[in-house]
């Protein structure tokens, strides 16, 4: 379990970096200015082709939008869930592990959620109610694989019945893959936007996983 985790540690970590390469990657090759917005956007001409042959879809946008709040509502039952073990053992160090870890680790994609809404390393490729928005990476995308998958391990860890489990695991895979291919075909963000949020997440995802199976088995 040790060398599991450590592995998969080394994989999240792995992400993190390809992450950072990636971004950096953007910033530097092929960068033209592209898109209503005309601000400069690097592996402009995969991008530009890509949004062509996609399109514009408001509708699309609209509703993974709005799906986008399912994140955030995952994030507050686990967050009642550890207020719940807090109250009734009366310490905070007796809350599940998993679920203290999870805490810090929803703060910190909150917290990426937040900067990458700031920080305007690419534009969206279309004006959205005449302004032009930072679009990379994709922080719908980033919040759905960041949290749904967390739902999944933690439905794995806790869940007994068989049948719910793979009812709610299929809805999760479900959901998560209509959300990136939704944002991917709305035309709002460049394809680069969503390799973005897919890299860092995995890499967030992949060290919280390997830390929960380390602890456990030292533990």
């Amino acid at each position: 379990m040790i060398r599991n985790g450590k592995r998969l540690l080394l994989i999240g970590v792995i992400f993190i970096l390809l992450f950072v390469l990636w971004t950096l990657l953007i910033q530097t090759i092929d960068v033209q200015v592209a898109g209503q917005t005309e601000a400069e956007v690097g592996f402009a001409t995969l991008n530009c082709c890509f949004h062509k042959f996609t399109g514009v879809h408001m509708s699309v946008y609209y509703i993974t939008d709005w799906l986008g709040l399912l994140p955030v509502f995952i994030c507050m039952v686990f967050a009642v869930l550890g207020l719940t073990q807090l109250v009734s053992r009366k310490s905070l160090i007796k809350v599940d592990f998993d679920i203290l870890l999870l805490g810090i680790y929803y703060v910190i994609v909150i917290f990426c959620y937040l900067v990458f809404e700031m920080v305007q390393i690419n534009y969206r490729p279309i004006l959205i109610e005449g302004f032009r928005e930072a679009s990379y990476p994709s922080s719908t995308t980033l919040l759905v694989l960041s949290v749904m998958p967390t739902l999944i391990f933690q439905i794995n860890r806790r869940l007994k019945n068989l049948m719910i489990k793979k009812i709610i695991i299929f809805s999760v895979m479900t959901f998560s893959i209509f959300m990136v291919i939704g944002r991917l075909i709305s035309g709002v963000h460049w394809f680069t936007d969503i390799v973005g949020s897919v890299l860092l997440s995995a890499g967030m995802f992949c060290v919280y996983k390997a830390i929960v199976l380390i602890y456990n088995k030292e533990n």
